[in-house]
């Protein structure tokens, strides 16, 4: 759309009209206004699998893997696919916005929301960020960059002020945004709760410079939900839309501040004119134009069955950590198998917060390995110790008490308690309980069948006024007031409070729980049942046994809701539980067992040179069973490398600190973070960035560099051949990175830096050549007293290899210097 029509546009709205619709309608949805031909846009979470305007168990959606497991993968074409997944939901649900990718980095391996971030590195993050971006766009939808920016942990996210040094922030942190604006033509940018240098986000200059002014930004800056804190600071900064609604800072007093000349109408007019232009972007303003029609919910040939795309994707992001020739397993030989832990059975699909999704189905890892081998093998599972929270309410020997069905009853009362809405669910687990008018409870109940007698723990979740009964006999009873503003607290995980009652099996009792509403907390309402704790020592003998008795084992660890969460960060790298105990029992017992790695970010593995394979599968999505089964068999080969480096212990890691001292996050490591920040510290890691094994193995032969004559062109500064040969016995995949340094450099620079990366495949045998392309902004270091990108003159040292911990080979670029330029360095343009 030309600024004309835009301006045309404008002129036929007041200014309580446009003020209108700076603010959302509701909580996903902007402001229509007909008088311009403008429908309300549907905006949705998230990274993983696109949920739709209600968090409802019967709107299923498919499930990616974890953002950690997509920046494993390496592979911008494969994350483009899966952007083009993530665009036919959202047209499917309605939705016009996706609020998808997170680009922000693993800068603590503490960080709570790693799952839902690609990488530590910038240059990692942003190519694969914009691929994510490439493919949602393509269909139509609008893609979102959030949380713009430096917001890298939980720990009090809402008030934090980060603060860095000016260069650190462009070089770093800004890179991946930068890449989504330029690179990619990201139509909305999300900004984060957090401050940067005092100021928080939704009112800092850094939306209108760099973001607006500098990178020609011309879509829309949404606050995240709830961000806007003020009217007048908030409309004077270059922030367009406040959301959710109809409530806001801006709803009521904008039109006030306007009145009264606090805020100029040019700036209501820039803000509304990106809005109008993304709704011509996403087909939202052509008035005989409805929403987006809703697709049916059933893919009409296998070709489009996104299942198949996510399997592939599972496999592809998998780091083989170790290998001692037990992978891949040999189904045709395997007479039993015997599969170990919770999580084979029950595994962590996604990361915990606001971007969950209910996903259409779950392929477990126990259901799909015996699927995969012959019916005369035999696959035991045995859960080993229990792990975990209590699960919620439902599942095997649940029962909606009024119709029978599985599952349960949740109800809503008016506080004369007549009931105002009753309907049947299938767990628990009520995150958005219908409202109607008069709303005074929420109610669940279900009628339990136990399978097992013993003393249970059963749970209730939320605010305010609580109660729990196991058929009458009051378990919870009490006012449990709220105690964090966090939205993801309030709307999505509550805490939950618990009672514990003796149940006899097969002896069925009702269970009843009611949770009052009141303004400010919410509605989410969260049942919990668990059985009788199996005994701990009985529990690992019998995972041993089965473990002794197969011929390979597989045991599979990870973490919990409770440990790796939206919310809050993590204290401890440990695996919650005896799950390290489990590890250590079974390796001795079974020599040919595969350790699974079920978690988002790094956990400590102090096993980890005693297993005989290690496999990180990240919170694998939809189809982690099948996905896992490909790579454990292999009809696959595990294609992932580590996005994140991963620490023997948290005390090695050189960057932990998530936590604000006086309301302060001092990002005193500057630009060395990740395998950076290790590298200056001279300490050796479990596991490099970069690092990940396959079914072959690989020599690296040579490495040289065109320079900028022969192969430079707009993007790239110079090319870098790498020649390897496949020394295995099958074909494979290799990712061959490219890293920089600069020593001597005038300016301070982290020891090595990734400067590129390219993927190849070939044969037993055979050799290849990777062109890995060095871009310009590899060599660019930003200058705080000129405001401006400069590129230093001189020798840079290029390394080639598997990881940032292996680089086999080197070699060496001239960068020249002009007849007017100086030894710091030469201005050059971002390209």
């Amino acid at each position: 759309m030309k600024q004309e029509e835009i301006d045309r546009l404008l002129d036929t709205l007041d200014p309580r009209q446009k003020v209108r619709l700076l603010t959302g309608a509701t909580t996903w949805r902007t402001a229509d206004e007909p008088a311009v031909g403008l429908r309300g846009m549907t905006m949705s979470d998230g990274p993983a699998g696109v949920r739709g305007e209600s968090w409802d168990e019967r709107n299923t959606s498919a499930l990616l893997p974890s953002a950690s497991a997509v920046g494993a993968m390496w592979d911008e074409e494969l994350a483009e696919r899966l952007g083009g997944l993530l665009a036919a939901e959202a047209k499917r649900k309605g939705v016009d916005v996706v609020l998808a990718p997170t680009l922000n980095l693993h800068r603590s391996p503490l960080s709570g929301r790693h799952f839902e971030c690609y990488s530590e590195d910038p240059e990692l993050t942003a190519r694969t960020g914009a691929a994510l971006i490439r493919g949602i766009q393509a269909r139509g939808v609008a893609a979102t960059a959030k949380h713009y920016v430096a917001n890298d942990s939980e720990t009090d996210r809402l008030t934090v002020s980060v603060d860095l040094d000016e260069r650190t922030l462009r070089e770093v942190y800004l890179v991946p945004f930068e890449a989504a604006v330029r690179a990619a033509g990201v139509r909305v940018v999300m900004c984060g709760y957090n401050a940067v240098d005092g100021t928080t986000l939704a009112e800092s200059p850094l939306l209108a410079r760099p973001l607006k002014e500098e990178w020609g930004f011309d879509g829309v800056l949404v606050s995240d939900w709830g961000a806007v804190r003020s009217t007048v600071p908030a409309a004077l900064a270059a922030l367009d839309l406040a959301m959710p609604g109809p409530e806001s800072p801006w709803a009521d007093g904008l039109v006030r501040a306007i009145e009264d000349g606090h805020v100029p109408m040019a700036a209501i007019d820039d803000k509304v004119g990106r809005l109008l232009r993304l709704a011509d972007r996403v087909g939202a303003l052509d008035p005989g134009t409805p929403a987006i029609a809703v697709e049916p919910a059933q893919h009409p040939s296998p070709a489009e069955d996104p299942r198949v795309l996510l399997r592939r994707a599972v496999a592809a992001g998998c780091v083989l950590l170790g290998n001692r020739g037990v992978l891949p397993l040999d189904p045709d030989s395997l007479t039993s198998l015997a599969v170990i832990g919770a999580q084979a059975a029950d595994p962590r699909v996604q990361g915990g917060g606001s971007a969950g999704v209910h996903p259409r189905h779950v392929s477990t890892p126990f259901d799909a390995l015996r699927d995969a081998l012959a019916p005369t093998t035999r696959v035991v599972h045995a859960p080993g110790p229990a792990l975990g929270a209590p699960p919620f309410l439902g599942g095997p020997g649940c029962h909606d008490p009024r119709d029978g069905r599985p599952g349960a009853l949740l109800r809503v009362l008016g506080a004369d308690g007549a009931e105002l809405y009753a309907g049947h669910r299938e767990s628990g687990r009520q995150i958005e309980p219908p409202l109607p008018p008069g709303a005074h409870t929420v109610e669940i109940s279900a009628r339990l069948l136990p399978g097992t007698g013993g003393t249970w723990t059963f749970g209730v979740g939320g605010f305010g006024r609580m109660s729990l009964t196991v058929d009458g006999t009051p378990l919870v009873d009490g006012v449990f007031p709220r105690e964090t503003d966090d939205p993801a607290v309030v709307h999505v995980n509550p805490p939950s409070q618990y009672g514990e009652t003796g149940l006899t099996a097969g002896r069925p009792v009702l269970v009843v729980a009611r949770r009052e509403l009141a303004d400010g907390t919410g509605r989410a309402t969260l049942v919990t049942a668990a059985p009788p704790r199996p005994d701990r020592a009985t529990a690992l003998a019998e995972a041993v046994d089965a473990a002794r008795a197969a011929d390979a084992a597989v045991v599979f660890v990870g973490t919990t809701q409770d440990s790796e969460s939206e919310g809050h960060d993590r204290t401890t790298l440990a695996l919650p539980g005896d799950q390290d105990e489990l590890v250590r029992a079974v390796i001795a017992a079974q020599p040919r067992t595969v350790v699974v790695v079920n978690s988002g970010g790094p956990v400590e593995m102090p096993w980890r040179d005693a297993a005989p394979a290690v496999l990180l599968t990240w919170f694998p999505g939809q189809e982690a069973g099948t996905g896992l089964a490909d790579v454990l068999f292999g009809a696959a080969e595990p294609g992932g490398r580590l996005p994140t480096t991963w620490p023997a212990t948290l005390a090695d890691a050189p960057v932990r600190a998530v936590r604000p001292v006086d309301g302060v996050l001092r990002y005193a490591e500057g630009p060395h973070i990740g395998h950076r920040a290790w590298l200056r510290e001279h300490r050796t890691p479990a596991y490099w960035f970069g690092h990940g094994l396959g079914y072959t193995t690989w020599e690296y032969e040579n490495a040289s560099v065109a320079g900028e004559t022969e192969a430079a062109d707009e993007e790239t500064a110079f090319t870098v051949s790498v020649r390897l040969r496949n020394t295995g016995g099958r074909r494979g995949r290799e990712v061959v990175q490219v890293y920089l340094a600069r020593p001597g450099s005038a300016v301070e620079r982290p020891v090595r830096w990734l400067a590129g990366y390219a993927s190849v495949e070939a044969g037993p045998g055979e050799t290849v050549t990777a062109a890995v392309r060095v871009p310009h902004r590899a060599l660019h270091h930003w200058s705080p007293q000129k405001t401006e990108w400069l590129t230093e003159p001189g020798t840079y040292e290029v390394y080639a290899g598997p990881s940032a911990g292996r680089l086999p080979l080197a070699a060496t670029v001239e960068v020249p210097r002009t007849a007017d330029g100086d030894p710091v360095g030469e201005r050059f343009p971002y390209r």
